[in-house]
């Protein structure tokens, strides 16, 4: 039996307990957060602001508990053993659980540096920690179909570098899909890996950027999903192609119990972290041919849907920071991190 058929059978002993009415762990009852919605408040640093920036990683802990959620997904990057005690002992005390953010290790020297913050994330509590293989978006990032394939190669030797550390530490390793790998992409890559420890961390907008419907991309993805972003999105037309933005759950076009139910059939104690970003819509330029470099044989279907979908949004109803001062986009975000949590609260079934 392969580590991957492993898995699969654990998985589908749990979904048979879903269904036969065992419930999930009772702490994937609340939605948890990922740093990144709360973009604006992590990257300032003035103390005299009506909301001040956070120091580290305990004060978000706090806003954590604050709001209800059950776990936060944060780097862990240059945290001393000191802090992971702090850490460790902050979010016992506030039962909010843990997920490390890592980098990928690119070459051999780079796996001290990868093990010492796999290390620091599970002395923290953290069983799960989220990667990316690309920190851009493919479209804006690569010029030649060839550019594209030699990223696809460095992807597997890093996720290959990083699985017997993995295993050997038996911590869990997710992938997201970060505007990169469309969903053939994306399960090739993990099929090729085959390995219990690396899996999905499934974001739940993303794939629009590339022309899949959102719904396509979860069932899809689900059979390997270890955790996940959730959030709502809403498109509208440009000259360009179209606008794409997140916004607050609920307020958008995705059917957020369709996705859930597909993730938690799959893996029922999965969490799901609201990453709801407050910035301006990204610009998705579909009708230059510069969007086309690595994309030559997409079906036109996906186009015409996805474009579709654009035409029935408003641009004016899309959120926008332009305008906004310092403190009006911090007002703002959080604005839209509550709104998002009494949402899951209210249609949702979170508490």
């Amino acid at each position: 039996m392969t580590r991957r058929s492993f898995l699969k059978t654990a998985t589908a002993g749990l979904a048979a307990n879903a269904a036969a009415g065992i419930a999930a762990p009772a702490q994937t009852e609340r939605l948890g957060l990922t740093i990144w919605s709360y973009s604006h408040r992590w990257k300032q640093r003035r103390p005299d602001a009506p909301k001040p920036g956070w120091r580290n990683a305990l004060d978000v802990l706090d806003h954590c508990h604050d709001l209800g959620a059950g776990c936060l997904q944060i780097g862990v990057r240059d945290w001393t053993n000191d802090f992971i005690g702090q850490v460790r002992n902050k979010r016992e005390s506030l039962g909010v659980s843990l997920e490390g953010q890592v980098g990928l290790p690119r070459d051999d020297s780079d796996l001290a540096r990868f093990e010492s913050e796999l290390r620091a994330a599970k002395e923290a509590g953290a069983t799960i920690l989220r990667t990316v293989c690309l920190g851009s978006r493919r479209y804006e990032t690569f010029k030649s179909l060839d550019e594209w394939k030699r990223f696809i190669r460095d992807s597997r030797q890093a996720l290959e570098r990083a699985e017997p550390v993995l295993d050997r530490m038996r911590l869990k390793l997710a992938v997201e899909n970060h505007k990169d790998w469309r969903i053939d992409e994306h399960l090739d890559l993990l099929k090729h890996l085959d390995s219990e420890w690396i899996g999905v961390n499934l974001d739940f907008g993303n794939n629009i950027s590339l022309l899949e419907h959102p719904h396509d991309v979860a069932e899809a993805l689900a059979p390997f999903v270890i955790t996940t972003h959730v959030k709502d999105m809403a498109l509208a037309e440009h000259d360009d192609g179209f606008l794409l933005s997140e916004v607050p759950l609920g307020d958008g076009i995705l059917d957020m119990k369709r996705m859930m139910s597909a993730c938690t059939k799959a893996n029922p104690s999965v969490w799901f972290n609201l990453e709801m970003i407050t910035r301006n819509p990204l610009r998705v330029p579909v009708f230059l041919n510069s969007y086309w470099h690595t994309m030559n044989r997409l079906p036109a279907s996906d186009l015409a849907r996805t474009l579709k979908l654009a035409k029935a949004g408003n641009a004016n109803s899309l959120p926008t920071i332009t305008n906004r001062n310092e403190v009006g986009r911090l007002e703002f975000e959080e604005t839209n991190v509550r709104r998002s949590f009494a949402f899951a609260r209210e249609e949702l079934g979170f508490v």
